[in-house]
């Protein structure tokens, strides 16, 4: 069984991998200049119908192979001695690769004949190119060409759906409403003992620039925690502490505040001062409020939070024209902000607390179905993710598809057993490790190639490692704990290697995603 998956999935990537191979072929053949071509020219239109012809013979072989194994199965041994050309071609119309193929050279067809026609265009009048100078003649003939390079991507820029999305102008939004609510929080607590608020980062694949739908999009900020005077958190990795989805609790700590400084306050210590004192005259510390026992509660902090924002809410300028709904949730405060009847934020506020000076932070946010003690706080590297793809954006070129890749590759994934993080772990592998300069739109449809070849790759290997664990290629402005420089590479795959079943469904899985990217790229939707 095993071995018939494989052999299916082989043949899937051998077909993918034909089709994009066949785009790109046909496209980069040479143009015909006026009615006759060069002898260099025939040579290399000779040798691309060749390769053509052998990789599809190539193809009808193993799809004839894959036919009679098949036939094999189902008891008629027979009728296969006397297999012919056109139970061939009918076994062929059967799979999706014959189709996509058919549908790929209908699409190149009509491209060959755009490129013919504007090649026999009638040039500009003779006394115009005359005139120029033979660098400006250099000059356009280099943009002629990198016109004709990025035609292909540009094609697929307009023929593919891409949702509506106004992402850059929404994240900014939400981002100076939350900032907003933050100022008024941290007018209203600065005499109280809760933790500090510190300024929101945005996190999560809307702030990283890509999205997969144009629907349920959620803009979600993480908002780092500090301790008041006073207190004290101390990182303690809880007893599960197997990588890289680790939980720690955050044990919070009184520290005395017997000082001269602290005194002109008017504070009193709470090691030190009589309890009777102390509940008399000073607000109660962190630990009576927001913790369970002597660490830091998330469901406490949420139900909190979210009662801060509601009051918060009132006060602001924005909430003469904006209505706000805030929406249930155990470990952190979301909410749907609506101007009248148009459009509607959906706005998540998670808590985290900071590693040190690092991008790691221990987070409310947990992706697990199963559920998490409230003293439970996993590690996050969502901060240090959107630091990367900022980083990219900043070095990429200008015309850089490494979004567009992720968006539509995330598009694909609906229903299946691979996550977003699982395929945006391979995109940041895949992106420092190629040159930057080869994610232009004219090199689209390579670099999606190189997507689902990097994981079939891992699949069969059953290893994916994890980013930002061990690996010597993170950008330098990215902060990590020590720990995570040093750590040997983590395995995202590592379930597949203990579960045998699973990784076979994963392989099947696979084969669909080649699939439905073989029919996005020809459909367009």
């Amino acid at each position: 069984m095993a071995k018939t998956q494989q052999s299916r999935h082989r043949l899937a990537m051998t077909a993918t991998n034909f089709l994009i191979w066949l785009v790109l072929s046909i496209i980069q053949l040479p143009q015909m200049v006026g009615d006759e071509l060069d002898e260099a020219m025939r040579e290399r239109m000779q040798q691309c119908a060749e390769q053509l012809s052998q990789e599809m013979a190539r193809l009808l072989q193993e799809l004839e192979q894959k036919s009679q194994e098949e036939r094999r199965q189902e008891e008629r041994i027979e009728e296969q001695s006397s297999f012919s050309w056109g139970a061939l071609l009918f076994a062929a119309l059967q799979q999706w690769q014959f189709w996509a193929i058919v549908g790929v050279l209908v699409l190149l067809f009509g491209l060959c004949w755009w490129l013919r026609k504007r090649s026999r265009q009638p040039a500009s009048s003779s006394d115009e190119e005359s005139s120029r100078s033979d660098r400006e003649q250099v000059e356009v003939e280099e943009e002629d060409d990198d016109d004709d390079e990025d035609y292909l991507g540009r094609f697929f820029e307009e023929h593919i759906q891409w949702p509506v999305q106004t992402l850059a102008t929404d994240c900014q939004v939400a981002k100076d409403l939350v900032g907003d609510v933050l100022c008024v929080l941290q007018v209203l607590l600065s005499n109280s003992f809760f933790p500090v608020l510190q300024p929101a980062i945005g996190v999560g694949n809307t702030f990283e620039g890509w999205s997969p739908d144009e629907k349920g999009i959620i803009y979600r900020l993480l908002v780092p925690l500090q301790p008041r005077r006073g207190h004290a958190f101390h990182l303690e990795l809880g007893t599960a502490g197997d990588m890289p989805a680790r939980n720690f609790c955050i044990h919070v700590e009184l520290v005395c505040t017997c000082t001269r400084e602290q005194l002109a306050e008017n504070m009193l210590c709470f090691l030190h001062h009589p309890k009777e004192d102390l509940r008399r005259n000073q607000d109660p510390s962190l630990l009576r409020t927001l913790c369970t026992g002597s660490y830091l509660d998330v469901e406490k902090t949420a139900h909190w939070f979210q009662q801060l924002v509601k009051d918060a809410w009132v006060v602001l300028p924005v909430s003469s024209n904006h209505r706000l709904m805030v929406l249930p949730s155990s470990r952190s405060c979301k909410f749907q902000v609506t101007k009248g009847n148009n459009k509607s934020l959906f706005i998540e506020m998670i808590f985290g607390v900071r590693q040190g000076s690092s991008d790691i932070f221990l987070s409310s946010h947990t992706t697990e179905a199963i559920s998490t003690p409230s003293t439970m706080w996993s590690e996050s590297y969502a901060a240090a993710e959107v630091k990367f793809f900022r980083h990219m954006a900043r070095r990429a070129p200008r015309d850089s598809f490494h979004l567009k890749c992720l968006q539509l590759c995330a598009r694909i994934l609906v229903g299946t057993g691979f996550s977003t993080y699982t395929l945006k772990t391979a995109v940041m592998h895949l992106l420092t490790t190629l040159p930057l300069s080869g994610w232009r739109r004219r090199d689209f449809l390579l670099r999606l190639q190189d997507i689902m070849q990097y994981l079939c790759c891992c699949l069969e290997e059953k290893r994916l490692n994890h980013f930002f664990f061990g690996n010597e290629r993170v950008p330098e402005e990215i902060v990590l704990p020590p720990a995570f420089q040093m750590a040997k590479p983590v395995n995202l795959f590592q379930h597949l290697v203990q579960d045998p079943a699973a990784h076979a469904e994963a392989l099947r899985e696979l084969d669909e995603l080649q699939d439905r990217l073989t029919r996005l790229l020809i459909y367009g939707c």
